[in-house]
């Protein structure tokens, strides 16, 4: 009878087909592709022998492979955009917000300077106050970010930059105006881009740690600065002028205080990769 089941008319063949499935090393759903293997050695209409349990094995197989490869090793659709989102977002943080804000600032100080012909007391009243949001919020942006943890590849270029962006732009407009000699920006503005280049250079050996010198300069420099913005007469004039003298000494003697740094940090290091190479060859 060409309608009997393949159990019924295969016997042990049949027993045997059942057995090689799960051996086989078939994806789950094996045992529904059995029964449709008999199905259709048992007459199906239509059906190629041994069509339809390959069929219904590699519907399950691909299906299951599917939810597997998703679950195990690839990631679902958009993983890739949501993690690319999340850093994102970490950069605009309160620390970094607080750098951007200075950055503005700079070409909004500019403008309020130069304003009617840089002389004007209103005009530079507003422009101290650009100056001095500026510079505390130079005092905040760097503590809350190693606090916090809120540390990133945007807020150790851009908070450098922006620190040495507003007090240029002081130095020099406060030189185009006359009230400030050139050789004094010149000093602090040579000082603050040579001690940068100089990090960049031995940052290979170490890193050269902020001084309490170079803290009192910075605080020295943004109170003359700022005195020099104000349009101050009488006592207020002559006392900015000392403060001045101040901020430029201390900037020097940092600045040597950071080369010689530099240097024994640059010694140091060249002598531990002395010593390294020395210990391998030995």
């Amino acid at each position: 009878m060409t309608g009997a089941p393949a159990s019924a008319a295969g016997g042990p063949s049949g027993a045997r087909r059942a057995a090689a499935g799960p051996a086989s090393g078939k994806a789950p759903g094996a045992a529904m592709g059995r029964g449709a293997a008999r199905s259709a050695e048992g007459g199906a209409p239509g059906a190629a022998p041994g069509a339809g349990g390959s069929g219904a094995a590699v519907g399950d197989g691909s299906e299951s492979s599917v939810v597997d490869a998703q679950d195990d090793g690839k990631p679902a659709r958009g993983g890739k955009l949501a993690a690319a989102a999340v850093n994102q977002a970490s950069v605009w943080n309160v620390a970094n917000l607080l750098t951007m804000l200075r950055l503005i600032l700079v070409p909004a100080f500019v403008a309020l300077m130069l304003a009617d012909g840089g002389y004007d007391p209103v005009w530079r009243s507003l422009a101290w106050a650009a100056f001095a949001i500026a510079m505390i919020t130079d005092l905040f942006d760097g503590h809350l970010a190693r606090t916090y943890n809120l540390v990133t590849d945007f807020g150790k270029i851009a908070d450098p930059i922006a620190d040495k962006a507003i007090m240029g732009a002081a130095l020099i407009c406060l030189s185009v105006l006359g009230d400030l000699p050139w050789w004094v920006t010149g000093v602090i503005l040579g000082r603050e881009l040579g001690i940068t280049l100089l990090r960049f250079v031995v940052i290979r050996y170490g890193v050269i740690p902020a001084s309490r010198g170079g803290k009192l300069k910075t605080l020295t420099q943004g109170v003359a600065v700022g005195m020099y913005v104000l349009a101050l007469t009488g006592w207020l004039a002559t006392l900015r002028f000392w403060v001045m003298a101040a901020a430029v000494v201390l900037t020097v003697v940092t600045g040597l205080d950071y080369v010689k740094q530099a240097i024994v940090l640059r010694r140091r290091g060249i002598a531990e990769r002395k010593a390294t190479l020395e210990e391998k060859e030995a």
